[in-house]
């Protein structure tokens, strides 16, 4: 469980960034273009796609498996292309559906947005795109094991 907090800490740190960079991507956007407001949203989104994906592979999953970096990467791009659905629809259907345009209110539903579509993402990436290590527990005992401890190896020591 304290294994899980961690991890949910550092996800949590990179995606903060990772809003960070969107939302100022997002709004730097809308102040200099006459990009429409989804648009520049979709923009902003890859923005900070890409710099979350430095993040969750170097620091928050540094020590999962590394094996099929072009399968992960496709699978990283796969599920956080399905998060930028969810993200923009979310501010699709408040901008378009509702009218509600005005830069608080995209800015409110883009962050709404972006937190619905980080609960999809954190479970993905977790699953599927940054795989634990199926040897980690194995080779932990193994070398525990190995070492000489007798804890690790189900028997006590008799002092003299």
């Amino acid at each position: 469980m304290d294994q899980l907090a961690r991890e949910i800490a550092k996800f949590g740190a990179v995606g903060g960034a990772g809003v960070l960079v969107n939302l100022g991507v997002f709004n730097l956007i809308r102040h200099v273009t006459e990009l429409p407001v989804v648009r520049a949203s979709v923009v902003a989104t890859i923005v900070a796609t890409f710099t979350n994906y430095l993040g969750y592979r170097y620091f928050t999953y540094r020590d999962r498996d590394r094996q099929g970096r072009t399968k992960e990467l496709t699978l990283f791009l796969l599920f956080s292309a399905i998060g930028l659905i969810i993200e923009n629809g979310v501010l699709y259907t408040a901008t378009y559906g509702f009218g509600w345009d005005s830069q608080l209110q995209s800015n409110v539903f883009k962050f709404v947005g972006i937190g619905i579509a980080t609960l999809f993402r954190f479970w993905s990436y977790r699953s599927w795109v940054f795989r634990a290590l199926p040897a980690r527990a194995a080779v932990e005992t193994a070398e525990s094991f190995l070492s000489g401890s007798p804890s690790a190896q189900g028997r006590t020591t008799v002092r003299k």
